[in-house]
């Protein structure tokens, strides 16, 4: 069975593996460790399924060569840097252009405010008693 879910330990993965213990299609290895009970095995040929034609194919991974790195059905290029999730904080909001409270405009001059607290304040004085 195939399944078309991205994986979110790579991010763009161009292929999914079967993995030859279990026979199921898996994004990454790590993807394979998350929902199996065994270990991934090892094999010398691999059966990969294109994301982009949704065909699969076999490589002897003993025998690879440059020109392997892509389909050979639609000549995706699959053999590229991984993009890894990574952890991020941020703020999360409504849409700006609704509710745009959460922005600052740079172009507003900020107001001043009075406080009790600042002793360079001399228009407090007389509100102190």
């Amino acid at each position: 069975m195939f399944t078309n879910d991205a994986s979110k330990h790579i991010l763009n993965a161009q292929v999914s593996i079967r993995a030859p213990c279990c026979r199921q299609w898996f994004d990454c290895a790590e993807c394979h460790a998350e929902t199996q009970s065994h270990k991934l095995a090892k094999t010398n040929e691999m059966a990969f399924m294109c994301k982009k034609c949704h065909k699969a194919f076999r490589k002897d991974m003993t025998a690879y060569e440059e020109s392997d790195e892509y389909c050979p059905h639609c000549d995706n290029h699959y053999v590229i840097e991984a993009k890894t999730a990574k952890p991020v904080v941020g703020v999360e909001g409504g849409d700006a252009r609704m509710d745009a409270r959460m922005l600052k405009d740079e172009r507003v001059k900020p107001t001043t405010s009075h406080s009790i607290f600042n002793p360079e304040d001399d228009d407090l004085d007389d509100l102190l008693g």
